[in-house]
């Protein structure tokens, strides 16, 4: 369960934004979490350097942050964790589907990357045709799925999480993660269509002053 501390922090940090409160404590992550997310991952409003068009959601991976542009060079910073090693893809999406508790199953990647770690979802186990959505599913609370206009699903998501110590990490399969109360703010946020920009590693720096 996301402690109090915790829960008011990210609640007020909503509601500093101009946000309404996402989740309730028992929703946000696993019975018995005890970790208060630090200040720093806090979700808040910022003056972009640089120009970037409002209405477009911007990953820049070295700075583990997300970015939901606004109107005046203004933009809301979201903390994220980043695909690890090579498995983080750079790219122009858009969002072309957007669930709630959303089901997952593993790539066929993955399991060829890492068989023993997913061998529940192999014929015949419990999760063949995918995990239900809830508090223990990996895509969390909330998943925008990105797709191209060439190729239509990239498998890459912004999903939610309920394992807040891999925010500023390199650990996900390629996709970019929130913690579940943010990722909720985030989802009502972007309608489907948004532009997604996942910059490349090693950019120019941080957009924002």
């Amino acid at each position: 369960m996301l402690n109090r501390r915790n829960f008011l922090a990210s609640s007020l940090a909503a509601s500093s934004l101009g946000l309404s409160s996402p989740l309730s404590p028992a929703l946000a992550h696993k019975r018995g979490e005890k970790y208060v997310l630090p200040q720093k991952y806090m979700p808040r409003k910022v003056w972009l350097r640089r120009y970037l068009p409002p209405g477009e959601v911007h990953v820049f991976p070295d700075e583990f942050a997300l970015y939901w542009t606004m109107p005046g060079r203004r933009a809301i910073r979201y903390s994220v964790g980043v695909g690890r090693g090579n498995l983080y893809h750079s790219g122009t999406f858009y969002v072309g589907a957007k669930k709630e508790w959303p089901e997952w199953t593993p790539t066929p990647d993955m399991m060829k990357r890492e068989p023993n770690s997913y061998k529940k979802f192999a014929k015949g186990m419990p999760f063949e045709n995918g995990q239900p959505g809830g508090i223990s599913n990996p895509l969390g609370a909330r998943a925008l799925y990105l797709f191209t206009r060439e190729k239509g699903d990239s498998y890459l998501r912004i999903h939610g999480t309920n394992k807040p110590r891999t925010i500023g990490v390199a650990v996900s399969n390629g996709c970019a993660r929130l913690v579940n109360d943010q990722v909720v703010v985030l989802y009502d946020q972007v309608p489907m269509g948004t532009k997604v920009v996942l910059n490349p590693k090693a950019n120019a720096g941080p957009p924002h002053s």
